[in-house]
C-alpha cells in the first residue's frame, strides 16, 4: 500500500468515525470462511456495518477525529474489525447471538454516545443500552399511565363533585 493509498483510507475512516456516533471493535480472528459468511449475513439483517481494518491506520484516524475515544485506541492489537450502526445496541446484540454458536467474535471495545467501553465483559451492559425510540417509547408510557388513572378514578367517583373532589384529593 503507499503512502498515498494509506493517507486516503485514514480520511475514509477519520470521515466514517464522524459520521457514527456508535463504533464497536472486535476480535473475529480464527473464523473459518463459512463462519464469517454467517457474521457478514447477521449483520447486514441487523443493519450493521463490519469492515476489517488495520490498526494503524485506525488508530491514526482516531486521532485525527474531534471524538475523544479514551482507552479504546489501547485495544488495537491483533486483528480488529469495526462494527458501525444506526442503533446503539445493534452491534452487541448481533455479537451476543452470534457466540451462542461460536466462541467469536470477541468484543474489544466500543465507542457508544460518547461513552467508552474496554472489553468483553461490557456486552452485556452494551446489549441492554436502549435506543431512542424505545426511550420516546418508555416515557409516553410513563406520561399516559398517571393521566389514565386520574380519569378512570375521577369516572369511578359517579361523577359527583364529592366523588371528584375526593379522588382528586388522593391523587
Amino acid at each position: 500500500m503507499t503512502r498515498e493509498e494509506k493517507s486516503q483510507v485514514i480520511q475514509d475512516l477519520t470521515a466514517q468515525l464522524a459520521d457514527t456516533s456508535t463504533i464497536y471493535l472486535a476480535d473475529i480472528s480464527g473464523l473459518d470462511a463459512a463462519t464469517t459468511s454467517n457474521l457478514r449475513r447477521a449483520c447486514f439483517k441487523a443493519n450493521v456495518q463490519l469492515a476489517v481494518v488495520k490498526n494503524t491506520l485506525l488508530e491514526k484516524a482516531m486521532e485525527a477525529s474531534d471524538k475523544d475515544f479514551g482507552e479504546l485506541p489501547g485495544v488495537l492489537k491483533g486483528n480488529t474489525s469495526m462494527l458501525i450502526a444506526e442503533a446503539a445496541n445493534a452491534p452487541a446484540k448481533v455479537i451476543k447471538e452470534f457466540r451462542k454458536k461460536s466462541d467469536k467474535p470477541l468484543l474489544k471495545g466500543a465507542y457508544v454516545e460518547e461513552a467508552v467501553y474496554v472489553g468483553d465483559d461490557q456486552l452485556d451492559a452494551l446489549v441492554n443500552i436502549k435506543s431512542r425510540e424505545e426511550l420516546i417509547g418508555d416515557i409516553i408510557t410513563l406520561l399516559q399511565s398517571p393521566a389514565k388513572n386520574v380519569v378512570s378514578a375521577l369516572q369511578s367517583g359517579g361523577g359527583k363533585l364529592s366523588g371528584i373532589l375526593k379522588t382528586l384529593s388522593e391523587k
